[in-house]
């Protein structure tokens, strides 16, 4: 426990036998719950999480499940109708099986995906687990050993003793990023980066593609977990989430990790085009369900006017190019009318889009801690 707040520590893992036990070996003490992920590894990692089971003499705290503990009747009928719904939704998630005799008792808990699903989904069903126990605060680590356990306290420290939602490590604010991160993968972050913030709303957040991090109790009620992106698009669409939910965030520091363990299976250069899609999605939900559904905001319109405008100089811009470049149909285009209507419609819209920015901004500005 850490400040009497219950910790668990969720470990998405696919083939890592090399590097799991060293996780396990290297996992703090004041870690309640070492909840190891399988995401339908093809090598002997299940087999070694399972060794550590054995071996593990912790006595560790004993943390039943939440789901039983509300009765019904007519003053907790909502409650009840929750407690209900989070005993079926099981059945939104990649099937799987706790390999666990006494998960309720035992340190290190193993949950095996039967299907290779994605990173994403092994962190939502970790996260599913912690809620349904009641945990206080779920950080993240990747199975690959290449996040600091050293830095662990510090992450979830924010949330038990803050009351932030959710906090992140952030690698490009520690003063050895330009020397140690690799050029493409530091170019491909940025690039995510900023693209996320547009579309999550956290106008200040960064290194959005890494994995450690912790979220409170409350913060993994207020989303739906079986819905996050199942694979490396998933802190991106993770960001977006909270951000509906209006849960707060923190960024710490911490120090960039290569050349340690497993090198990352994630490609940079397949991830931005996919992520980017992910993002151009997620931005309309999050404009549409807080700012018009929950809560309705003039920047609602102001976007919404900015791409209809945009939308509605293409047609002009194709006459201007046609006039400059084929000389056929010089004689047949108004180039002045065509070539007003374009800027009129240009400029409108790219004015619409700084103010409805400008305001998202502001409101949002209270969430980052």
């Amino acid at each position: 426990m850490l400040n009497n707040k219950t910790i668990a520590v969720v470990v998405p893992a696919y083939n890592e036998e090399k590097q799991i036990g060293q996780v396990i070996k290297t996992m703090p003490e004041f870690v309640d719950r070492i909840i190891i992920v399988n995401d339908c590894s093809k090598d002997k990692t299940a087999e070694i999480v399972e060794e550590y089971i054995h071996k593990d003499k912790t006595e560790a705290l004993h943390i039943p499940s939440i789901l039983n503990n509300i009765q019904k009747d007519k003053y907790n009928m909502a409650d009840w109708v929750v407690q209900e719904y989070m005993k079926k939704e099981m059945i939104y998630f990649t099937p799987s099986e706790v390999v666990n005799v006494k998960p309720d008792n035992d340190r290190i808990l193993l949950i095996n995906l039967l299907e290779n699903t994605g990173v994403g989904a092994a962190i939502a069903r970790g996260y599913k687990w912690a809620k349904d126990h009641g945990i206080d605060c779920t950080a993240v680590m990747a199975g690959d050993g290449q996040m600091d356990p050293a830095e662990l306290e510090s992450i979830c420290k924010p949330v038990v003793e803050e009351g932030i939602d959710y906090v992140k490590g952030n690698r490009l604010i520690h003063k050895s990023a330009n020397i140690i991160i690799p050029k493409v993968r530091f170019f491909g972050n940025s690039v995510l980066s900023i693209l996320t913030k547009f579309a999550s709303g956290y106008w200040r957040v960064s290194d959005t593609q890494t994995g450690y991090t912790a979220i409170s109790k409350g913060a993994l009620s207020a989303i739906e977990l079986h819905k996050i992106y199942k694979s490396y698009g998933m802190p991106n669409d993770m960001l977006v989430r909270l951000n509906i939910a209006m849960c707060t965030l923190k960024e710490v520091e911490i120090k960039p990790v290569y050349e340690v363990g497993e090198q990352s299976k994630m490609k940079i250069g397949k991830l931005i085009p996919r992520v980017s899609w992910l993002l151009l999605k997620s931005f309309y939900r999050r404009i549409w369900r807080r700012y018009f559904i929950k809560d309705f905001h003039p920047l609602f319109v102001l976007y919404n006017l900015s791409f209809i405008l945009f939308v509605f100089s293409v047609p002009f811009a194709i006459k201007i190019l046609k006039y400059l470049f084929i000389t056929a149909e010089k004689t047949l285009d108004k180039p002045i009318l065509n070539s007003m209507m374009f800027f009129f419609l240009f400029i409108s819209s790219v004015q619409f889009l700084l103010f409805a920015m400008w305001m998202d901004i502001q409101d949002n500005e209270r969430l980052y801690k």
